[in-house]
């Protein structure tokens, strides 16, 4: 049960990213111009961590509890189907704002629909896994299952929210404890 209490760390905290991310919607759409860099930063760090560590853990753990349960084995494809689908969105939005790094023009109104879509996305899928597939996978359970699987899977350090946070990432995480104290 520690994978899913870590899993569920993992997206308390892509919550809160994505509540700053959120926020900064509404400063957009008032006016203001964002420091696309940050938002840059924000954007690789929820895809690079999801791809590279939160993901695979989740695929490997549905592979373990896979056949159990038709039900749940269809949780887990339309989960895995979001996360395929989460990737190439994360990219989407990487390149657009990349694009305006580099002083291709987009019309802002454009980009803020692509960043509140892409949010939207990103927390529907969170909300997806704590609501239907961490409890089926607690209820496919065996004795004994979540620490077979706790051998199996590897041990990830978090680039932003962890103790040892990566030089990447520091100005993101500067930015978000100033906001989070304002």
């Amino acid at each position: 049960m520690a994978i899913l209490a870590e899993l569920h760390k993992d997206h308390i905290n892509l919550t809160r990213l994505l509540d700053i991310l959120r926020a900064k919607v509404g400063k957009l759409r008032a006016g203001t111009r964002p420091n696309f860099r940050l938002l840059a930063d924000a954007v690789d760090y929820v895809s690079d961590y999801a791809d590279r560590h939160h993901h695979p853990i989740e695929d490997q753990m549905f592979a373990f509890f896979k056949e159990r349960d038709p039900g749940l084995d269809a949780l887990m494809e339309k989960c895995s189907a979001q996360h395929r689908r989460l990737h190439a969105a994360s990219h989407e939005l990487s390149d657009a704002i990349d694009s305006i790094l580099n002083d291709t023009p987009m019309p802002m109104n454009e980009f803020i629909d692509r960043l509140e879509a892409y949010i939207g996305e990103q927390k529907g899928h969170l909300d997806f896994e704590e609501a239907e597939v961490f409890p089926a996978l607690e209820r496919a359970a065996q004795p004994g299952d979540w620490e077979e699987l706790d051998e199996q899977l590897p041990k990830n350090e978090d680039p932003l929210f962890g103790e040892n946070r990566s030089e990447e990432y520091l100005d993101l995480y500067r930015e978000l404890v100033r906001d989070m104290k304002a």
